[in-house]
């Protein structure tokens, strides 16, 4: 398994993948998304590629600067999105994802790693809960139109 920073090359296979993680928006609306975040200052993007050289998944974050529920600190590094094929879960690609996207927040200053998932996602707890993270809170949002 290689792990390398992600890069405009990239952007179809990153989008599909982007697609199967947040399937409410086309592929065309992430790769957008995509070719935005790859300019964006303080984000970083990485993608793990099997033996074949073939990208089976990824991890997104950003440095935060804002309140990150649960942190006490600023910057906070931020997972805002990882996902692998289902074939390859479970061998470490998700873990070596994080390592990658962890060393580079530390080398921007950051002393907390932040991350979220819905509270009916309970893989993704397991998840988190596996790679060291631990559950600050709790939070529903509400909205109301005006």
């Amino acid at each position: 398994m290689r792990i390398e920073e992600a890069s405009a090359e990239y952007l179809d296979v990153w989008s599909r993948l982007c697609a199967e993680l947040w399937p409410e928006n086309p592929i065309e609306y992430h790769r957008a998304e995509l070719m935005q975040f790859l300019s964006k200052e303080g984000a970083i993007a990485y993608l793990a590629c099997d033996q074949a050289g073939d990208v089976v998944g990824f991890a997104e974050a950003t440095l935060r600067h804002d309140y990150v529920n649960g942190c006490e600190t600023s910057p906070v590094l931020f997972l805002e999105g990882i996902y692998v094929l289902p074939e390859h879960r479970r061998q470490g690609v998700a873990r070596s994802l994080c390592d990658a996207v962890a060393a580079w927040g530390r080398a921007a200053g950051c002393h907390e790693f932040g991350s979220d998932a819905l509270l009916d996602n309970v893989t993704s707890h397991a998840f988190h809960a596996a790679l060291g993270f631990e559950e600050t809170e709790r939070v529903v949002y509400f909205r109301k139109p005006l």
